[in-house]
Order: structure tokens, then sequence, then C-alpha cells
């Protein structure tokens, strides 16, 4: 038997072409907007603001009438998941919420 001969092995590189690596930007929080309606009774819209944010009476009462006069308010911030929880528990206490990317 005579010497064995190995093929030599390539090995692929990325092409140059490709982009560069880039630094994502930061998380745009998201925001849980809550809507008027002709419903709810203003006491009742403060007292979930109270009960489910945990808002000072005064601050859930701000809230409120940012949401009566205004036609919405917004009424807590942060992680899309966490502001679609949000958005449903306002739905389970029946009012009208939406989440939106505050930009």
């Amino acid at each position: 038997m005579g010497p064995v001969s190995v093929a030599p092995v390539e090995i692929e590189r990325p092409e140059s072409s490709e982009a560069p690596f880039q630094v994502p930007e930061p998380d745009v929080p998201w925001v849980t907007l809550v809507h008027n309606d002709p419903v709810n009774l203003m006491s009742y819209v403060t007292y979930v603001f109270q009960t489910y944010f945990g808002y000072s009476k005064s601050k859930a009462t701000k809230l409120m009438k940012d949401v009566h006069h205004k036609g919405r308010a917004v009424v807590s911030s942060g992680t899309r998941e966490e502001m679609e929880r949000d958005v449903q528990a306002m739905h389970g206490y029946g009012l009208w919420a939406t989440l939106s990317q505050d930009r």
C-alpha cells in the first residue's frame, strides 16, 4: 500500500457584501390606553384604576377625567406582553382598552 492522499477542506467564509453587525435600537415601550365609553360610570372607572393598578384615588381620578374629557388616557406602560395583560384585565372589568407602541 502506498501513501494516502487527503483532499484539502475548504472553509466557507461569509461574503464581504453582508451587512456589518448592527446594534439593535432600544425597545420602544408599549402603552395601555383606556377609551371613553357611554356605559361605565366615572366612579367605576376610578375604582378599576385603583383596584387593578394600585393607583391612589387622586391619580385614578385624574386618569378617569382624562378618559372622560379627552376620550382616552394612557394608564400603564411597559413591555408588549405586560400591556397585553393589562388590556385583557381592562376588558375583564368591562372597559374599552387597547395597546399601542409609544412613539
